[in-house]
């Protein structure tokens, strides 16, 4: 599967693009703006964009009103198409989001019910009891999602609901050309429809990626060979930020030897799960870390760790937003124009050494070295060992195990004006030349060190080492 070996990008168009909030019904080309930040994804060395809605809705798109036609406040149908081909061009592939689990109140099919009532043909199209009624005073009582009544749960038993789904999926494909499809509120939705959804994209588009939004629960239940391809790790999100705020490594080591190590009870050992340290739902990183000396350190540990990891749109140069209690339009910001820092140069290097490592992409996990403050830990495949070191403290620090012997590449050192790390320094074979890249990231240039037991790890630091 293609997505194992990239990065994702995402972005929420309605804020991304500057559009009102509410349906104005007045059509403005915003989408366009997604094409013109192709070549700085490419660059970036994005694999595929992550789009949350796109289609016709009331307010914030997951509200869909139509999903065979773009949001008019974003554009048109062939705005999309042309933005799909700017993005393919600069080998970015497309994710749509896909919202199945429910609908707007303005979708066309629930106002026909509005209208017709009994007489309706959508009437199974949605969990109806007409003996009661809703807070809108319908007529009849529908489930909503979670206690949210403007949004309407589709039927997915009904053959009709997903013959339908699967055709606005069809012409997603063959229109614009998308290369996989988020499942929003995956763990909401019927089974017996994502594996049918897996099949018939998978006969159309071979290689076409699902990837479920789940916040709990057991991820192999949907993330299978019959149903889904990849997952949102939130056990994982939570344990990175936490981690570096209480100052204890052990949570976010015990999560992922939890989910990867090499015990046999280790529950998704092969499972590519998506990894993120923020996203449209949840309080950026730059907001939620309490030092934002470790703002650089986490996203070191992301692309270190199993999982796919994705970058939320703004997070790769710092950009700051704190959920609020009732909406979250602090998190979903418009942007003119990327504004790359150092933190953007980083991101970028580490996508680059993340690209071309096999045990980085599909390796094992396994801790070697653990302490509140530190953690050293071991990706491996048959054919690559990479060890991957943090240093969340502002005093350097010396690790020792057995296992830390060899002859190693250092693939990856930030900050880059990190004094010499020397590994049993009488004995190590290359000083540190560190480099700066255009947008001022802190890789090393490789450099070969020997281990004997022992690893100086700098202050605030990460360092990549792949042996020889």
């Amino acid at each position: 599967m293609w997505a194992y070996n990239e990065t994702f990008y995402q972005i929420y168009p309605i804020g991304f693009c500057g559009a009102p909030i509410y349906n104005d019904g007045v059509t403005a080309h915003r989408i366009l703006k997604i094409g013109e930040w192709s070549e700085y994804l490419q660059e970036l060395g994005i694999g595929s964009i992550i789009l949350n809605p796109i289609f016709e809705s009331d307010n914030h798109g997951y509200d869909t009103r139509d999903f065979m036609k773009i949001d008019c406040r974003l554009g048109t149908n062939e705005d999309f198409k042309s933005v799909c081909k700017e993005l393919h061009d600069h080998d970015v592939k497309i994710m749509l989001d896909g919202v199945f689990n429910h609908v707007g109140r303005g979708f066309w099919a629930f106002k026909d019910v509005q209208e017709r009532k009994w007489d309706s043909q959508y009437k199974d199209w949605f969990c109806i009891n007409f003996d009661g009624n809703s807070g809108y005073n319908d007529g009849f009582w529908y489930e909503g999602w979670e206690g949210h009544y403007e949004l309407v749960k589709l039927n997915l038993q009904n053959p009709a609901v997903v013959d339908y789904l699967l055709s606005c999926v069809k012409m997603w494909i063959e229109e614009f050309g998308i290369d996989g499809l988020r499942l929003d509120v995956a763990y909401c939705l019927d089974h017996n429809f994502m594996k049918r959804l897996r099949s018939y994209c998978e006969e159309l588009k071979p290689g076409f990626a699902l990837i479920g939004e789940v916040l709990f629960g057991d991820y192999n239940l949907i993330v299978n060979g019959e149903m889904l391809h990849s997952c949102t790790n939130y056990e994982c999100y939570k344990g990175i930020y936490s981690s570096f705020n209480s100052m204890n490594m052990f949570e976010i080591a015990h999560s992922l030897n939890r989910q990867y190590g090499p015990e046999q009870w280790c529950i998704y050992r092969g499972k590519h799960l998506m990894t993120f340290v923020d996203n449209h739902d949840v309080t950026r990183l730059a907001t939620i870390l309490t030092n934002k000396k470790h703002i650089p350190l986490a996203y070191g540990l992301l692309f270190g760790m199993p999982g796919i990891p994705c970058i939320y749109y703004g997070s790769e140069w710092g950009e700051e937003g704190a959920k609020a209690p009732d909406n979250d339009y602090a998190l979903r910001p418009c942007f003119d124009e990327p504004k790359p820092n150092e933190l953007t140069g980083l991101i970028r290097d580490l996508i680059a050494v993340r690209r071309t490592s096999d045990a980085l992409c599909n390796g094992s996990y396994r801790n070697v070295v653990l302490t509140n403050h530190q953690l050293v830990f071991e990706r491996r495949t048959d054919n690559e060992r990479i060890l991957i070191a943090i240093n969340a403290s502002d005093s350097e620090y010396t690790a020792g195990n057995h296992e830390l012997q060899g002859s190693f590449t250092r693939v990856m050192t930030f900050p880059c004006d990190s004094p010499d790390v020397k590994t049993d320094s009488e004995n190590a074979e290359g000083a540190f030349n560190g480099t700066v890249g255009e947008s001022g990231s802190g890789t090393a240039a490789e450099d070969t060190v020997t281990l004997q037991g022992q690893l100086k790890i700098p202050p605030y630091s990460i360092q990549y080492f792949k042996q020889l």
